[in-house]
């Protein structure tokens, strides 16, 4: 590979095996030769790389001279998949990006649809509040695994059981909203695919009671473990002005010291209705940004509450409010009605082989996803399959940080560093 000429390799114990050429005085010195520098793949497949990752290292001993991230074992091509398919086709391959938070993605990609089209003003408050909620919950479910995967890569193995436990609870909410666990594929251009299950609303309000015993748990296992301490204080820190600088967002960045988050920023659905907290570290290493994904789940849980207690139409929805906007060309219209009028019945032929019929320009939306800001750009000459599609992934963007940041660390620490930037190589290869 290209990248490998980069590095120079030099392989001290193979030329002191071999015998010497020439002269005595040509072969090297002990002392020269404990000067030599090894060269080590970590990854692809590798425990610690959370997926398939290859860093490519250089070490002075355990010390850390370069490292040279190796991406794109898991391309599928998804930005040029786009191009071929209607806009609610797509749907289903935005649960494979970040595919620990499946809801979270479809969100932001029908938002962004939703603002080519021009109707994303016109969504219905429950369906805001409801697409919310799944967006919560997502991120609980993306760092509730984050947290566990980072406490096992540091030797606490008990707490990944924990979190594990609590997110069999929101698979079980994921499954009997969308009829998935995993791949849910939930959200609509204009809408939802269905209303909130009978018990539902109850059900999800017994989880966040529960779920955030579980935070303590958690937390009396780590915050002031002294070898969780150990290996992440003072560990892999990235300065808030290298944060800015290689485009980190989210827990990454606030661990940083910078106050950003895009609910804030920018606001999108009802989150500028919502009371939540943005909590920032100081340091920017690795602990800080444990202690912020840890405080961000139970803020998580403070805006499902919110959404529960105001959501129109209650949990049964006894006033029968909209989850989807009112215009018949873009959702697809109610079965009964297609099966009684020609209207409609056009309506859902036309939606189904052709699809939306966006208008023509360009247009970029970023949604406040668990890894970090996850954008969508969209060029559209109209019709219903998009010219051009480019995914944001966040992962991708954090990961970009390595070089800078992994060297003069010891080889121990790209476990700690490499668990606590939390990323998804499903949505960093695309």
């Amino acid at each position: 590979m290209p990248h490998l000429q980069q590095i120079e390799i030099r392989d001290a114990a193979a030329r002191a095996a071999s015998p010497p050429q020439g002269n005595a005085g040509d072969s090297k010195t002990l002392d020269e030769l404990q000067c030599e520098k090894m060269v080590l793949n970590m990854g692809p497949s590798h425990p610690s790389t959370h997926g398939v990752l290859r860093i490519i290292l250089e070490l002075d001993g355990e010390i850390i001279t370069k490292a040279v991230p190796d991406l794109g074992y898991l391309h599928r091509g998804d930005e040029k998949i786009a191009e071929n398919m209607t806009y609610t086709q797509f749907i289903p391959y935005t649960d494979r990006l970040d595919y620990l938070a499946p809801l979270a993605n479809n969100v932001a990609y029908a938002l962004a649809v939703e603002k080519l089209m021009g109707i994303d003003g016109q969504l219905p408050p429950r369906c805001q509040y409801i697409r919310v909620i799944c967006c919560e919950l997502a991120r609980i479910s993306a760092h509730l695994l984050g947290l566990g995967a980072f406490a096992m890569d540091v030797g606490a193995l008990t707490v990944f059981l924990h979190t594990f436990t609590e997110r069999e609870k929101i698979y079980d909410l994921a499954e009997s909203l969308t009829g998935a666990r995993f791949t849910t594929s939930y959200t609509r251009i204009g809408g939802l695919a269905r209303d909130l299950p009978p018990g539902w609303h109850q059900a999800c309000r017994r989880f966040c009671g529960e779920v955030v015993r579980n935070f303590d748990e958690s937390e009396k296992l780590l915050t002031r473990n002294k070898i969780f301490l150990d290996r992440t204080r003072d560990v892999g820190v990235i300065s808030r002005q290298d944060a800015i600088d290689y485009a980190i967002t989210g827990p990454n960045l606030r661990g940083s010291g910078v106050d950003y988050d895009v609910r804030r920023a920018t606001p999108y659905l009802v989150y500028p209705d919502l009371l939540f907290d943005v909590p920032v570290g100081s340091v920017g290493e690795c602990y800080d940004r444990y202690l912020v994904r840890m405080e961000e789940m139970r803020q998580s849980v403070r805006i499902i509450l919110q959404c529960l207690d105001r959501i129109p139409g209650g949990a049964d929805n006894a006033s029968h409010e909209p989850i989807q906007v009112s215009d018949g060309k873009t959702v697809l219209p109610p079965k009964e009605k297609v099966l009684t009028s020609m209207e409609e019945l056009i309506h859902q032929f036309m939606l189904v082989t052709q699809g939306v019929n966006a208008p023509p320009g360009e247009v970029y939306f970023g949604a406040e996803n668990p890894k970090g800001e996850l954008g969508f750009y969209i060029n559209s000459r109209g019709g219903g399959t998009p010219y051009r599609l480019k995914i944001r992934a966040p992962s991708f963007v954090n990961l970009s940080i390595l070089p800078h940041l992994l060297p003069g660390h010891m080889m121990s620490d790209v476990v700690s560093i490499l668990g606590s930037i939390d990323f998804v190589m499903g949505e960093c290869d695309r």
